[in-house]
């Protein structure tokens, strides 16, 4: 077991450069957290855990670099080692295996030399097959030595030599992966976007569906747009085997993933019918089933109880790689939104009642309902006075007085328009010209082109009477 001191002195290390603290023990089991996934995700998780999780740190740095020393990526046994060596300095794993590290380069440079080669030998033999395989099989080792910008190359010159669906799709699977691992959303949603039309023109294919569908939903969760993201990930089949999505999440995390961002963003009814009437869905629901009953307090309006099973489990939530920086922003949206539809039945309602369903013990939600009202979130006005949240009605006399006023400006408008219209045509001017200056659209808008040949008329009028 580590020591406090430089235990300590690390999580405050992580501090101080904006990382997470996470100082609760969160539930989830590390060894059996870690057996729903494979490839590169599992050292990615690890080495987070070890950098948030104040309790789980020493055993998941350990974990992470055991992880790093079964691959050949030197650079994350480095960042593993480097962080254990902070955190738990007695522990074995702390002591830097130079000469894995020594062997480890000096086989990377042969591969690489070897790879170079051979693809060199394919190019000046033309064949386009082997082409492909030699940059795939380049790329390959690339990404597994760490070196995604070179990875990414690889891969992207696979494209001209593609000749079958097939190639189209791993091209674009190798790419998505290296923009996962880049954290670059919007080029996962770039070379995703090249596969779909293919995958789907095709037979249907579980795998590659689910596949997709969980990709988009990161990329998308990853650039902030929550209710698509929701959509993709409710979506995703069930049916489809884990094993071709481990290297990215597991059924767990798209439990977790589409719940949390319908919660956030869906409406009663639609949570009702999208969540937990989507049987697909209910299926990954069933590895999650406190997300399953918080979105069913959430539709029965059992508000406070949807919000303490969420909070149970935020620690857990924030260890996440792709969920943590997302946690607040979702959580704050859940809690806007339950008390908006706590308050919709009534006119008003006692701050007191709402501290009671919403407030931790001891605080209170005034500065949050301020905070809403100005935002224009929550329609209501606050009386501290009497500590009451009141509903704003809207004036039906007022809102008709606006309505009629807006419609008397408009005719006021359009009358001077055609009045205007009437005096240049009776002086014999020319306005036919404003089709062309408009790109042969027509005239321009906000006059009615209907009255011209009443104008017409009338001018002829006035003309033979003069």
């Amino acid at each position: 077991m580590a020591s406090s001191g430089p235990l300590l002195g690390f999580f405050t290390q992580m501090s101080n450069m904006g990382g997470v603290i996470v100082k609760d023990h969160p539930k989830l089991d590390l060894d059996l957290y870690l057996q729903n996934y494979s490839g590169r995700t599992k050292y990615d998780r690890l080495i987070l855990i070890g950098k948030c999780s104040v309790p789980l740190c020493v055993d998941a740095l350990k974990a992470a670099v055991t992880e790093a020393k079964a691959g050949s990526d030197v650079s994350r046994y480095r960042e593993a080692w480097d962080c254990l060596r902070v955190a738990a300095p007695g522990e074995p794993e702390a002591q830097r295996d130079d000469s894995w590290i020594e062997s480890t380069e000096r086989k990377n440079r042969l591969e690489t030399a070897r790879l170079e080669g051979e693809l060199k030998g394919y190019k000046n033999n033309l064949i386009k097959e082997s082409i492909r395989m030699g940059n795939e099989d380049l790329g390959h080792h690339f990404e597994s030595i760490g070196y995604l910008n070179e990875a990414a190359d690889a891969y992207s010159r696979m494209r001209q030599d593609v000749s079958t669906t097939k190639h189209i799709i791993d091209c674009g699977m190798h790419l998505v992966s290296v923009s996962l691992q880049r954290r670059d959303w919007t080029m996962v949603l770039n070379n995703l976007g090249k596969i779909t039309g293919v995958q789907f023109s095709n037979d249907d294919d579980k795998s590659s569906q689910a596949y997709t569908k969980i990709v988009s939903g990161i990329g998308l969760m990853g650039l902030g747009h929550y209710h698509d993201a929701a959509k993709s990930f409710l979506m995703t089949d069930f049916s489809a085997p884990a094993a071709s999505y481990n290297q990215i999440a597991s059924p767990n995390d798209v439990a977790i993933y589409g719940g949390l961002l319908a919660l956030a963003t869906m409406e009663r009814k639609d949570l009702q019918a999208r969540v937990l009437d989507n049987q697909s869905f209910r299926t990954f629901l069933e590895h999650e089933p406190h997300i399953r009953k918080a979105i069913s307090f959430f539709v029965n309006g059992r508000y406070s109880s949807c919000l303490a099973i969420l909070e149970s489990v935020r620690n857990d939530y924030l260890l996440d790689i792709y969920l943590q920086r997302h946690i607040p922003t979702i959580y704050s949206k859940i809690r806007s939104k339950s008390i908006v539809q706590y308050f919709v039945p009534f006119s008003c309602v006692t701050l007191d009642s709402l501290n009671e369903a919403f407030a931790p013990e001891g605080e209170s939600t005034e500065q949050e309902l301020v905070t809403m009202i100005r935002a224009g979130t929550l329609k209501a006005r606050l009386d501290d006075k009497n500590k009451l949240l009141v509903a704003v009605v809207p004036d039906p006399r007022l809102e008709m007085q606006k309505q009629a006023l807006a419609v008397a400006r408009h005719y006021e408008q359009e009358a001077k328009e055609r009045l205007r219209r009437m005096s240049l045509m009776a002086a014999g001017l020319e306005v036919a010209g404003n089709k062309k200056q408009h790109g042969g659209q027509g005239p321009r808008p906000g006059i009615d082109e209907a009255w011209y040949d009443d104008v017409k008329s009338l001018a002829s009028g006035v003309e033979a009477q003069g």
